[in-house]
């Protein structure tokens, strides 16, 4: 693995540029984070309908009911995990596949986890597209993680879930880092999940707002 290209050549760059500014604007300092937002064009990972607004720092609707979460959003997930480019990272709810494009520019390999199989097809399209080879996404109950693949170094959550599921912690290499959304359907709290030598820490980033992580260790269908 290891190849992270990005073949695009479009007039969106300047909208990127901006985006990447207002990150900064709202603390996010971490350069290989902000690069990655610069270079990964997300206007390609929303549908047509909503293609004008891909650069504002907002959630956008995506198929299934589901959404691509905000930018700040992400960038705050993704400098938490503070990755170096070494590292294994599992990604659960992949949706549209624009933050699993952003962790190949930050990592040295990613298994991303989709439990909608259209979703995790049409991601693997742009993903493939784009020329990006460190990427492999699966569709499974994200809840689960991946054991045949685990341990991993990094683990991010982009779904809301009632508390952290055990699988993910058990598969969280030593000295690894997670960062999952917690609460209800309605409110989360960002958390920091650290595993060391000495146990596991969790630490409250910011408050929230996701789509229901759904699986067995998530929340069920409609309840």
């Amino acid at each position: 693995m290891g190849a992270r290209a990005l073949a695009i050549s479009d007039s969106y760059g300047g909208y990127r540029q901006r985006l990447v500014e207002q990150l900064q604007a709202k603390g996010i300092r971490d350069l290989a984070v902000l690069r990655a937002v610069s270079a990964v064009p997300r206007h390609l990972f929303v549908p047509d309908s909503v293609r004008h607004r891909a650069y504002e720092d907002s959630a956008l609707p995506i198929a299934s009911g589901q959404t691509i979460s905000q930018p700040w959003v992400q960038a705050r997930s993704l400098q938490e995990l503070a990755l170096t480019g070494r590292e294994k990272v599992l990604e659960v709810g992949a949706g549209s596949g624009y933050q699993t494009a952003l962790l190949s520019q930050l990592a040295f390999s990613v298994v991303a986890v989709e439990r909608v199989p259209g979703l995790a097809d049409a991601a693997r399209t742009v993903i493939r597209d784009l020329g990006i080879r460190n990427v492999v996404i699966m569709v499974g109950d994200g809840t689960l993680g991946w054991r045949s693949l685990a341990p991993f170094d990094a683990i991010v959550v982009a779904a809301a879930s009632p508390s952290v599921p055990e699988p993910l912690i058990e598969q969280l290499a030593e000295g690894g880092r997670m960062v999952i959304p917690v609460g209800d359907r309605e409110e989360q709290t960002l958390i920091r999940v650290d595993k060391t030598a000495a146990g596991i820490t969790q630490t409250p980033l910011s408050d929230v707002r996701f789509v229901p992580l759904l699986g067995e260790l998530g929340w069920r269908d409609g309840g």
